[in-house]
C-alpha cells in the first residue's frame, strides 16, 4: 500500500500549477528526493518547472546544476526564469549556451528571450532571435508576436529619439520607426488586447498620433474594448491636439468601465486636461482618485506649473510631502521651474540640499532645471557652478544657461556659451536661438544679434515669431526704429499684437510719439481686445504733456472696459512671500515700511537722487507726482525687505510690470546706500543693482 506522501507527490506531480508557493514546492522536492531519490531527470524536469514558474532562481539553480544531461524543457525554465528576475544577460547567454546544444527553442522560451533584448537594448541580438523565431516558424504565436512588437517599439523609437528623431520629417516617421512593428502586427492571426495596445502606444511615443486614433477605431471594430493601458496611450494624443472634447468622451469611457480610478488613467486625465488648459478639471479628477501615489501628484504638480499656477503647484508640493508620498527625480523637474518663476531661493536651496542628499544631482534634467532656478533668482554663479558639475550637457542645460546669462545681462558670457555649445557638436534648436536673440537685444549687440538670426536655416531651424520678436525688440532698443517698423511689415508671417508691442515699448523710451500712434493702430487691429496699446500710447502722451490726448484715450479704455493692471512686487522673506500694490498701505507692516522709505528718500536726495517726475503719469502737481513715484510697488518691497532682514542680505523682488526709469535711478542709489545687492525681475528682464549700478548698462 502506498504511503501518504506517495499519493501527495503523484497527485502534486499530476497537476504541477497548483503549486503556488515557495514552502509548497520545497515540500514536493524534499517528498521527491525522499520516495524516488534525486536521479530522475523527468521528475527533477518538472520540479524546475515549477521553481521557475515560481520566479524561484536560486532554487532552480540548484536543480538544474544537477543534471548530467540537461533536457531541453529545463533549459527552457532557467531562461525564463533568469529573465522573469531581472538577470536578462544570463538569460540570453543561457540561450546561446541551449542553442550551441542544439535544443530547440520554441513559443514557450522566445517571448522571455525577446523580452531580454528589449531590457538590455540589444536590437541586434533581437533582430536575430525574430529570425529564429521565422525559421522555426513561430511567428503566428500571439504572446512571441506581442515580445517582438514591443521590443522593435522601444528599441527603434530609443535608437531615434532626441536630435536624431526630431531631424526625420513627419512624413517619414513610420517608415524609420514603426514598420517592423506593423509587418508583425498584419501577420499575427490572432490579436488580443495586449498587441493592439502595443501597436498604438508605438504610434504614439513616435508622434504618429493619426495612425494610433485609427488603430484605436479598428480596435473597437475587432470586438476587443479597450484598457487603463489603451486609454493612458491615447490621452496625450488629445492634449497634443488639444482636443478636450475626444478626451472627455474618453474620460467618459473610463468612468463607465471603472477605470477613472486607475493611477495611470487618472495621471494622463490630469496631464489631457492641464494642457488643454483645464487646471479646474485636473483638480477634480486628481480629488476624485481614492488612492494617490508619486506619479499622481506629480502630474497634478506638473499641470499647476506650465499653466502659470506656480503658487498652487508649491502648494501641492507641500501636500504631497505632507502625505509621506517620497518626491522621485520628475517631481523636481516639475517643482524647481515654480521656484524660479517665483525666485523663492530659500525653498529652491531646500530642494537642492534634498536633491544631493538622495543622488539626483547628477540627472540632466534637473541639475539643467537648477541651473534654470538658480539664474532667475539672479545666482548666476551659483547656476554655472551646477553647470560646470554636470557631466554631460544636452541642448536643455545647454539652454538654461545661456539664458541664464541672457537674463542677468551677461551678454558677451551668453555668445561664448553659445559657440562652446556647438563646439560641443549639440546643435542649436529654436529655444537655444531665442536664448542668444535675447541676450544680444538686452546688451545691443545688432549686428550679433542680426547674424544669428542669418545663421538659423544652417541648422535647420525656421524662425517662429519669438525670434522676429526678438529681432524687432534688437533694432528698437537700439533706436533704429524705423528699421524695426519695416522689418515687421516685412515678415513672412503675420504679425500679432506682441510683436508690436515690442516696438511700441522702443517708442516710448525713444519718445517718438508719431511712430508709436501708428504702430499703436496696427497693433490694436492684430490684437483688439489689447488694452496695450492704449496704455502705452497714454503713457507717452502723458510724458510729452498732451493730457488732453491721453484723457481721450483712457476714456476710450473705460468704454470698452479696460482696466489697467496694478502694478505689484513680490519678495521672499522668512519662507514667506508677500506682495506688494503701488500705494497700498493694507500691509501689516506699512508703518514700519513707510518710516523707512521716508529715511531713504532723505538719504538718497543727500546723494544726488532727483526724482524723473515725467515718470509720474498724472496730470497732477510736482508734489504730488513725487509722492506717487514713492509708493511705487518695488520701493515698497525693497523697503520691507531691508527691515526685516540683517544688514547686507541681498533683496529679491519680482514685478509684474516693466521698472519704470525712477525707480530704476532710485534702486541704484538704494544698492549704494544700504551696501545691498538688489535684484529686479520685471516683465523684461533681470536687473542686479549693485554699488550704485545695475547689470543692465541701464538698457533696458
Amino acid at each position: 500500500m502506498e504511503s501518504s506522501s506517495e499519493n501527495l507527490v503523484k497527485t502534486l506531480l499530476r497537476n504541477p500549477s497548483s503549486i503556488k508557493t515557495k514552502s509548497q514546492a520545497k515540500q514536493l522536492h524534499a517528498q521527491i528526493v525522499k520516495t524516488r531519490g534525486s536521479r530522475s531527470v523527468s521528475l527533477a524536469t518538472i520540479i524546475l518547472g515549477i521553481y521557475s514558474d515560481l520566479n524561484l532562481l536560486k532554487e532552480s539553480l540548484e536543480v538544474f546544476n544537477n543534471f548530467r544531461y540537461v533536457p531541453t524543457k529545463a533549459w527552457k525554465s532557467v531562461v525564463r526564469c533568469y529573465s522573469c528576475n531581472g538577470h536578462f544577460r544570463d538569460s540570453l547567454a543561457c540561450f546561446v549556451e541551449m542553442r550551441g546544444w542544439g535544443k530547440l527553442p520554441g513559443s514557450d522560451v522566445f517571448p522571455s528571450v525577446v523580452r531580454a533584448c528589449t531590457h538590455l537594448k540589444e536590437l541586434r541580438v533581437g533582430e536575430s532571435v525574430h529570425g529564429c523565431v521565422i525559421r522555426f516558424g513561430m511567428e503566428s504565436d500571439l504572446y512571441t508576436g506581442n515580445a517582438l512588437m514591443n521590443m522593435y517599439a522601444k528599441l527603434q523609437v530609443s535608437l531615434l529619439d532626441c536630435h536624431v528623431f526630431d531631424e526625420i520629417p513627419q512624413s517619414d516617421r513610420g517608415n524609420s520607426g514603426l514598420d517592423s512593428v506593423s509587418k508583425i502586427f498584419q501577420m499575427m492571426p490572432d490579436k488580443d488586447v495586449v498587441s493592439w495596445n502595443t501597436v498604438i502606444g508605438g504610434n504614439v511615443q513616435t508622434g504618429l498620433y493619426e495612425e494610433a486614433l485609427e488603430r484605436l477605431r479598428e480596435m473597437s471594430n475587432a470586438y476587443l474594448k479597450p484598457d487603463c493601458f489603451t486609454l493612458s496611450s491615447v490621452l496625450p494624443v488629445f492634449a497634443r491636439h488639444v482636443d478636450v472634447l475626444k478626451g472627455k468622451e474618453i474620460h467618459g469611457y473610463a468612468i463607465r468601465h471603472g477605470f477613472d480610478k486607475d493611477e495611470f488613467i487618472g495621471s494622463s486625465l490630469i496631464d489631457m486636461y492641464a494642457t488643454c488648459t483645464r487646471v479646474e478639471d485636473s483638480y477634480r479628477v486628481f480629488n476624485l482618485l481614492s488612492e494617490k501615489d508619486d506619479v499622481s501628484w506629480n502630474s497634478i504638480i506638473a499641470g499647476c506649473v506650465q499653466n502659470g499656477t506656480f503658487d498652487e503647484g508649491l502648494g501641492l508640493f507641500r501636500q504631497m510631502l505632507a502625505a509621506n508620498v517620497k518626491p522621485v527625480e520628475v517631481s523636481f523637474s516639475a517643482i524647481l521651474p515654480a521656484c524660479a518663476h517665483l525666485t523663492t531661493l530659500h525653498l529652491g536651496k531646500q530642494l537642492h540640499a534634498y536633491i544631493m542628499r538622495v543622488g539626483f544631482d547628477q540627472n540632466m534634467y534637473i541639475a539643467s532645471s537648477l541651473v534654470d532656478m538658480y539664474a532667475k533668482c539672479g545666482k548666476i554663479m551659483t547656476a554655472r557652478w551646477i553647470f560646470d558639475r554636470m557631466e554631460n550637457h544636452d541642448s536643455v542645460s545647454w539652454t538654461a544657461i545661456i539664458m541664464g546669462y541672457a537674463l542677468n545681462g551677461h551678454a558677451r558670457e551668453a555668445t561664448i556659451l553659445f559657440e562652446n555649445m556647438q563646439h560641443d557638436k549639440i546643435k542649436p534648436n529654436a529655444v537655444a536661438y531665442l536664448a542668444i536673440l535675447t541676450a544680444c537685444s538686452h546688451a545691443g549687440l545688432v549686428d550679433e544679434g542680426w547674424n544669428y538670426f542669418t545663421s538659423m536655416n544652417r541648422y535647420g531651424v525656421s524662425p517662429d515669431l519669438e525670434h522676429y520678436a526678438s529681432i524687432a525688440d534688437l533694432l528698437g532698443r537700439a533706436g533704429r526704429l524705423m528699421e524695426a517698423y519695416k522689418f515687421i511689415n516685412d515678415m513672412p508671417i503675420k504679425p500679432t499684437g506682441s510683436i508690436w508691442a515690442t516696438l511700441l515699448s522702443a517708442c516710448r523710451v525713444h519718445k517718438n510719439v508719431e511712430l508709436a500712434e501708428k504702430v499703436a493702430k496696427e497693433m490694436t487691429t492684430a490684437d483688439p481686445g489689447n488694452m496695450g496699446p492704449y496704455l502705452l500710447l497714454s503713457n507717452m502722451y502723458s510724458a510729452a504733456g498732451r493730457w488732453k490726448d491721453a484723457s481721450k484715450l483712457r476714456t476710450n479704455m473705460k468704454k470698452k472696459g479696460m482696466r489697467k493692471p496694478p502694478a505689484c512686487s513680490w519678495i521672499e522673506v522668512g519662507n514667506q512671500v508677500h506682495a506688494f500694490v503701488s500705494g497700498d498701505t493694507s500691509h501689516p507692516y506699512y508703518d514700519q515700511i513707510h518710516v523707512a522709505l521716508r529715511d531713504l528718500y532723505e538719504r538718497l536726495k543727500q546723494e544726488g537722487y532727483v526724482p524723473q517726475i515725467s515718470e509720474a503719469l498724472h496730470d497732477v502737481d510736482e508734489e504730488q507726482k513725487s509722492d506717487l513715484l514713492y509708493t511705487h510697488s518695488e520701493r515698497l518691497a525693497i523697503a520691507f525687505g531691508i527691515i526685516s532682514t540683517p544688514a547686507g542680505t541681498t533683496i529679491r523682488i519680482i514685478k509684474n510690470l516693466r521698472v519704470c526709469v525712477d525707480c530704476h535711478t532710485a534702486i541704484k542709489f538704494i544698492s549704494k546706500i544700504m551696501g545691498r545687492d538688489i535684484i529686479v525681475r520685471d516683465n523684461s528682464r533681470f536687473h542686479l543693482f549693485k554699488d550704485g549700478n545695475c547689470s543692465c548698462g541701464d538698457y533696458w
